[in-house]
């Protein structure tokens, strides 16, 4: 059974018990009401009863006699007694008169007492006259509570198999709006494939389930386009980019073991092979690092680091690498409030996405100056990385983010076309974005930015910060 017809069936069968409920109630209350109201009139009949038997006057009695005949509604079946009390348990017992010694017990106790049997109420009432009690016994059948209880019990009845057939409309109304939503994502899920990961479900603006369902998903296909964009340049590109060293390596030991040769050529040769075979280790490290950022949350947030600290990490790794380099850190516009410099990271992952952008600011700047800025409020973490070298051209930079793709201007330095692009994975798999400005033979500017999460929600498995 679907999801659809179980939503139907349960809110008919709610539906169903709520309106029995609801009609047991109504006919229970509107059947004392009935009860309630009869005995009224069979208590004002015994009053009558009593005054008729007590009246010595002629007149009295015709008087009352004419209110009973013409003044009241007349009863079904009415009879009436009127017994004499002797004692506290003890009265003038009549052979009429068939009903449990419970019932005349109650009425010596309390004065009153009625008793039920077959639709005929008895009501039994105490009455003192010159210091003489009597018990008034009234007896009459309710015949107007009893058609008008079947009446009550047929309008229950229809109105309730009505009600019931109403809500079976009214639940599949409520199963299909609350299942289209569902429907639909499902339906564009099923049109997305790994030929157009690129497409999205449609944002839904309310807060509710279905709009997590579908940022969810969203989120998730991000994740598999990223793993498939890795996986297509890795096959396309990583063929072509290895090919080279490894080419020349076989061709150099080929050649070297065509005949003996003098010392120092086969030092040259190692030489070169040597210097293949690093350029292939460097790729092919570079490679790896690429494809581990697999944009998969789960894995790769597992810190909470702070964003100025892990700047200064990079400028004393820098400082190794590059005992000359200039590269200057500003903090001006960094916040007081700590705090606000905290980011749930991968922290050697982000090291290396920002290592290798101001790298790239060194080397593109033939070893110039490169200023770094942070900056950080309530919403974000900004870090701008400003270098004065060679610039880019405006055609190459909607192919800075391409693995492998080198720029005309930059062949001239060393380098495999993997640095930014795999810094450009590691900050999106960190929330954030590049923003690239540059100028030919003006220098480039590139910006940071990391939305601020709150490190409740991340995914945080362990914490090299103390608050």
């Amino acid at each position: 059974m679907d999801i659809r017809k179980k939503i139907t069936f349960t809110y008919v069968a709610l539906s169903t018990f709520s309106t029995l409920l609801l009609s047991i109630i109504v006919f229970v209350l509107f059947r004392e009401n009935n009860r309630y109201h009869f005995l009224k009139r069979l208590e004002d009949r015994a009053k009558i009863v009593a005054s008729i038997h007590f009246q010595h006057d002629p007149e009295k009695i015709k008087y009352y006699r004419n209110l009973k005949k013409n003044g009241l509604e007349e009863l079904i079946e009415e009879e009436e007694y009127v017994l004499k009390i002797n004692s506290a348990n003890s009265f003038d017992y009549n052979t009429k008169l068939n009903l449990p010694n419970k019932f005349y017990s109650n009425i010596l106790a309390t004065g009153k007492d009625y008793f039920e049997v077959n639709s005929k109420y008895y009501l039994g009432q105490v009455f003192t006259e010159s210091s003489q009690k009597y018990i008034v016994i009234i007896g009459a059948r309710d015949r107007r509570g009893k058609t008008t209880s079947i009446y009550i019990i047929k309008i229950l009845l229809f109105g309730g198999i009505g009600f019931i057939l109403l809500a079976f409309f009214l639940g599949r109304f409520l199963a299909k709006k609350v299942i289209n939503p569902v429907a639909r994502i499902t339906k564009e899920v099923n049109r997305i494939s790994a030929s157009n990961l690129h497409n999205r479900l449609p944002a839904v603006k309310n807060s509710d389930e279905i709009s997590d369902l579908t940022k969810t998903f969203n989120d998730m296909l991000d994740r598999l386009e990223t793993s498939f964009e890795i996986q297509a340049n890795f096959i396309n590109n990583a063929s072509h980019e290895l090919k080279t060293p490894i080419t020349t390596i076989i061709a150099e030991a080929e050649i070297m073991l065509l005949k003996e040769r003098e010392v120092a050529e086969y030092v040259e040769s190692l030489q070169n092979i040597y210097s293949q075979a690093s350029r292939l280790g460097n790729l092919t490290e570079s490679l790896l690092k690429l494809t581990q950022t697999g944009y998969d949350g789960n894995k790769q947030v597992l810190d909470i680091a702070r964003i100025d600290e892990l700047l200064l990490e990079v400028k004393s790794d820098l400082d190794k690498i590059y005992p000359d380099n200039r590269v200057s850190i500003k903090m001006n516009f960094a916040p007081k409030d700590s705090n606000l410099l905290l980011i749930p990271c991968n922290k050697p992952l982000l090291e290396l996405a920002v290592n290798n952008i101001i790298t790239n600011g060194v080397k593109y700047s033939d070893n110039n100056e490169v200023f770094v800025t942070l900056s950080a409020n309530q919403d974000a973490i900004k870090i701008s990385i400003n270098d004065i070298g060679i610039g880019i051209p405006p055609e190459d930079i909607p192919h800075l983010y391409e693995p492998f793709f080198r720029g005309k201007i930059a062949a001239k330095y060393i380098g495999y076309g993997l640095g930014l692009p795999l810094a450009s994975k590691i900050i999106r798999m960190h929330d954030g974005e590049i923003q690239v400005q540059s100028e030919q033979n003006k220098g480039t500017i590139v910006t940071i930015i990391f939305k601020k999460i709150n490190p409740k929600k991340a995914n945080i498995k362990k914490s090299n910060v103390e608050s």
